[in-house]
């Protein structure tokens, strides 16, 4: 990781290099959910129990996006909002 590190740093000035990246990067991301897929369909223990683990991953996105709106709120009404 380090090493990717430097070398984007090093690159970050050549936007030819780095645009030509950017399709790669999406191509490697959607094969490695793809592949994740495929292991989290294989897995007959996930798959018997989806439905709690759907439950859980459905309140846990609930109090996620909540608590994001709630903060977020709060950050607006004390850092952006401007005085009357």
């Amino acid at each position: 990781m380090a090493i990717g590190i430097i070398i984007g740093f090093t690159i970050q000035d050549k936007a030819k290099i780095v645009k030509a990246i950017d399709p790669m990067i999406n191509i490697a991301i959607y094969a490695l959910l793809f592949l994740l897929g495929i292991s989290v369909g294989t897995n007959e223990i996930i798959i018997s129990n989806l439905d709690t683990l759907g439950a859980q991953a459905l309140l846990l996105t609930l109090g996620g996006v909540m608590g994001s709106v709630v903060l977020a709120f709060f950050t607006y009404k004390f850092f952006f909002k401007t005085k009357k």
